[in-house]
């Protein structure tokens, strides 16, 4: 979806400013909100993909306002609202109107450190037929979907490389507003500078997305 977290490629934002000695987290909420993050993914209440999108749903003045792990709350918040696990009041008031039992998913502190370290990996092991392959010219959709979507804006319309060929992945765009896996291949694709921002780029440069089949036409 087009909206404030799609940033790539625009200017006018002012310089990013180095913090010097800069501490993993500033305030002592920011670790609690990072700690929720793996107990809340493996109680299943949502998935990574569903997580951005809640993000990118803030309002524009909300989401260029706010810090990065409170981008990270409001979603926890609006994801666990609208799927029934907290409801308004709750939320509101802090507590609880009625008491939860212990979950068989409850994250433990055995798997905990894999689980921050690692991620959550889509990654399917399947035997799905690729519709491209490394060499080959596509072009990225020129698309402006309601919903959640990994193709930035800046590459819509865009003629690219593909690269590398990542394997089979559960397909962002429809994980994220709970359609289905969708499984097809990720690519790396490659776009010049000069193709993605015009002539002034430097000749040399370029960027390399992860995009999706469904993202892709051949060139």
């Amino acid at each position: 979806m087009n909206g404030p977290h799609d940033l790539g490629g625009l200017d006018g934002f002012g310089p990013v400013m180095k913090e010097a000695n800069e501490p993993v987290f500033h305030y002592p909420w920011e670790k609690r909100v990072f700690g929720m993050f793996p107990a809340l993914m493996a109680l299943r209440f949502f998935n990574l993909d569903e997580l951005r999108h809640g993000m990118e749903r803030m309002s524009f003045a909300s989401y260029l306002t706010s810090s990065y792990y409170e981008h990270w709350l409001h979603s926890f918040e609006t994801l666990l609202v609208e799927k029934g696990v907290l409801t308004a009041d709750e939320l509101s008031s802090g507590k609880a109107s009625s008491p939860q039992g212990p979950s068989d998913s409850m994250l433990t502190p055995e798997n905990a450190n894999g689980l921050a370290r690692s991620g959550a990996s889509t990654r399917i092991d399947l035997d799905v037929a690729a519709s491209f392959k490394v060499g080959q010219s596509v072009l990225a959709k020129n698309i402006h979907p309601m919903g959640h979507t990994r193709l930035p804006r800046y590459a819509r319309g865009k003629v690219g490389e593909v690269v590398e060929d990542h394997g089979v992945f559960v397909f962002a765009d429809s994980h994220g507003q709970g359609t289905g896996a969708s499984p097809q291949h990720l690519y790396g694709v490659k776009f010049l500078a000069t193709e993605l921002f015009g002539d002034d780029s430097p000749p040399n440069d370029s960027v390399t997305l992860d995009l999706w089949d469904d993202h892709l036409v051949a060139s």
